[in-house]
């Protein structure tokens, strides 16, 4: 089985540096066997949102995998219609029951409302100090959004999950978040496939006889990003997990590095 390094948050808790994403994955049966699946290969992060609709299907998963609780690292996050201090506090639990669990690992804002993100930043505080969850965060969220939650802010967020891959590198974010012991996660790492037939990935990929997207994934871990591939394919699974017994040279850390275009698949966060 392979050996996933983890990353260690502000609190000193310790969270996998790659896992699964179960975004648009169905609720039933396909997310139950892909997050089932991923158990037994060794997955142990498991990223869903009440967004996804698919928390029951997560829960039902974890439960069959027989592996212990404290052994998964389970992250969901509240939705932009659940902003404010008491509607998170309510749709936290509502996930929390949906997903069969006594506590999250980790709950994230998933973007940043305007004039909303404060009151529900203090209702993540609160669940964290009540020990239902074991670490708190936020996600799409840019400095300035950050800086806004510093003013307000007893616990400083520990996780940022954002829009990150080689066509949006997010250097500076990723840079200020560092300085401010806050660890970056990337959601479609790579680029949701974009990026396969790309000549400087493709020499790269035949280089080191791996896929683009084994690349790709290898630049996010080597740079000290957490990376949270989504697939629903067993074969998908296990190529993805695949990224531990190789390293990229500087070299060719830097030819990724330099394919920043600045572009977005996904929302930009200010345009919300």
């Amino acid at each position: 089985m392979v050996k996933i390094p983890n990353v260690k948050l502000a609190n000193g808790v310790l969270m996998p540096q790659f896992g699964l994403g179960v975004y648009k994955v169905e609720e039933g049966k396909e997310v139950e066997n892909v997050v089932r699946n991923a158990i037994q290969l060794g997955y142990r992060l498991i990223d869903t949102a009440s967004f996804y609709d698919n928390e029951e299907g997560v829960g039902r998963a974890i439960e069959q995998s027989g592996i212990p609780r404290e052994e998964l690292f389970i992250t969901t996050k509240v939705w932009n219609d659940d902003h404010g201090y008491e509607q998170t506090i309510a749709a936290f639990k509502k996930s929390l029951k949906k997903l069969h669990l006594s506590y999250i690992d980790l709950y994230l804002i998933h973007w940043p409302m305007p004039n909303k993100y404060k009151d529900t930043w203090r209702a993540l505080e609160y669940l964290y100090e009540e020990g239902l969850i074991k670490a708190i965060g936020v996600s799409n969220f840019h400095e300035h959004h950050l800086e806004e939650i510093k003013k307000v802010a007893k616990i400083m967020p520990m996780v940022n999950q954002v829009e990150l891959h080689p066509q949006l590198s997010q250097q500076p974010l990723r840079e200020y978040c560092w300085s401010n012991n806050i660890q970056v996660e990337a959601w479609a790492p790579i680029a949701r496939g974009e990026l396969s037939s790309e000549p400087q990935f493709v020499t790269l990929s035949k280089k080191y006889n791996k896929t683009v997207s084994q690349i790709i994934l290898r630049w996010h871990i080597q740079k000290q990003v957490i990376v949270i591939p989504k697939t629903t394919k067993l074969k998908r699974l296990e190529e993805n997990q695949a990224i531990f017994d190789f390293a990229l040279s500087d070299e060719d850390m830097s030819v990724i590095d330099d394919y920043n275009k600045n572009k977005r698949m996904g929302k930009n966060p200010d345009d919300l």
